[in-house]
């Protein structure tokens, strides 16, 4: 098999987290894969990154669901949900995410997007949605799920 003429690479260490992920790039490479492969390094920085910035993003997750709990997926209840942002419970729930850091506007992205993707919809390019546009394309596996080791 010839060697690859380009690659996307990314490597992320910071403590005891380690990332590693590189796509080699031939001739045969299909554009899908190679967006395929951005949009798990996208995934993994910006949960990451939320993390690494101290926003609880589990409470936001909780806030969340509480919002788009009984509706359905259309356009106008994701702008309802969108609009009941504005209560004063919304910025006692990002502030207290935030925990007295100055990342409001980090936090409420992450409310937005999360709002989002609970109701059905994907504002970014993400994996699950190229694979299932794209068959041939592998889902990511499920967070949490380790291989069989070897049993010596």
């Amino acid at each position: 098999m010839d060697e690859p003429s380009e690659y996307v690479d990314f490597m992320a260490k910071y403590k005891d987290w380690i990332s590693i992920k590189r796509l080699g790039i031939r001739e045969d490479t299909k554009p899908e894969e190679i967006a395929h492969h951005l949009a798990g390094i996208r995934s993994i920085a910006d949960s990451k990154a939320y993390s690494l910035l101290g926003i609880d993003t589990a409470k936001l997750d909780a806030f969340a669901e509480s919002i788009v709990s009984g509706r359905r997926k259309s356009y106008a209840a994701l702008g309802e949900a969108y609009a009941s942002l504005q209560s004063s419970s919304t910025a006692d729930a990002v502030k207290e995410a935030c925990g007295g850091k100055p990342l409001k506007s980090i936090a409420e992205a992450y409310l937005l997007s999360r709002i989002a993707k609970d109701m059905g919809f994907d504002i970014a390019v993400e994996q699950l949605a190229l694979s299932k546009a794209y068959p041939e394309l592998k889902p990511p596996k499920a967070l949490g799920r380790m291989g069989k080791g070897k049993k010596e």
